[in-house]
């Protein structure tokens, strides 16, 4: 993997540019967990804890979650950060085919199954939690939360330096709601975004208004970046400001 930049991209301007009120959440692999207190992780076990997004409002209030390969809460979290299966594969695929109704046929599920990516941690450590400018070259992916006016925005963004017949850096994969956090993505030193929140089963964890939008860090970049030369300072923008009031959030 690449060297990383030891500071992270200050989004403070994106953030008062689209009026973002929920605070931005990153995705790091670290190897010691203790400089990102405070901490919150689930217990160690079998696998049927609480969902990732169970934590939504700890990470509201400054904490961080800690996973490990050991202590991942659910099942889905620990086989897409972890490549821990707590299911046999017979009786997981039957849970998503039949129990859950997520394919239109048992085939098609294990095709899913047996060729999903999951995430390989470098150093063990999983922390989720509020930004940490100073532990940047730990961070993987930026998640912002976004009604459908800032994630149109985000949208935009994501686009800005997009050359046309390049791959499109926004993709809005299946999977679960974790997943979304970090696994689509098959190059993290490539600028990319994910479209993610749309697992139904972590929805309830979640204000209804919200998605996220998860970037890399090359990504996360870029629209930190962007300037009033872009869209961010043009007339679509003004203009649906406007019509919220003069505010997107």
């Amino acid at each position: 993997m690449a060297a990383r930049a030891s500071l992270q991209p200050d989004p403070a301007r994106l953030i008062a540019a689209l009026d973002l009120r929920v605070p931005l959440i990153g995705f790091y692999d670290a190897p010691e967990p203790e400089a990102f207190a405070p901490l919150v992780a689930p217990k160690a076990g079998p696998g049927r804890g609480p969902c990732v997004f169970h934590y939504y409002r700890r990470w509201l209030q400054g904490d961080t979650l800690h996973l490990t390969a050991s202590a991942f809460g659910c099942g889905g979290c620990g086989r897409s950060f972890f490549g821990v299966q707590v299911r046999e594969r017979e009786d997981f695929i039957d849970f998503l085919w039949k129990d859950e109704g997520l394919r239109a046929s048992r085939a098609l599920m294990a095709g899913w199954d047996d060729n999903a990516p999951t995430y390989a941690p470098e150093h063990g450590h999983v922390l989720i939690g509020p930004l940490r400018p100073a532990l940047g070259r730990y961070l993987r992916t930026v998640t912002f939360w976004a009604n459908p006016d800032q994630l149109s925005a985000l949208q935009h963004g994501a686009y800005h330096h997009h050359a046309w017949g390049d791959p499109d850096p926004v993709t809005v994969p299946f999977g679960s709601g974790c997943s979304e956090l970090v696994v689509p993505f098959r190059d993290l030193e490539a600028p990319q975004a994910v479209i993610g929140g749309t697992d139904v089963a972590m929805r309830g964890d979640l204000p209804a208004d919200l998605l996220a939008f998860t970037v890399t860090v090359p990504l996360f970049a870029q629209l930190c970046a962007l300037g009033d030369d872009s869209f961010l300072g043009k007339g679509f923008l003004a203009r649906l400001r406007a019509a919220r009031g003069g505010c997107l959030g």
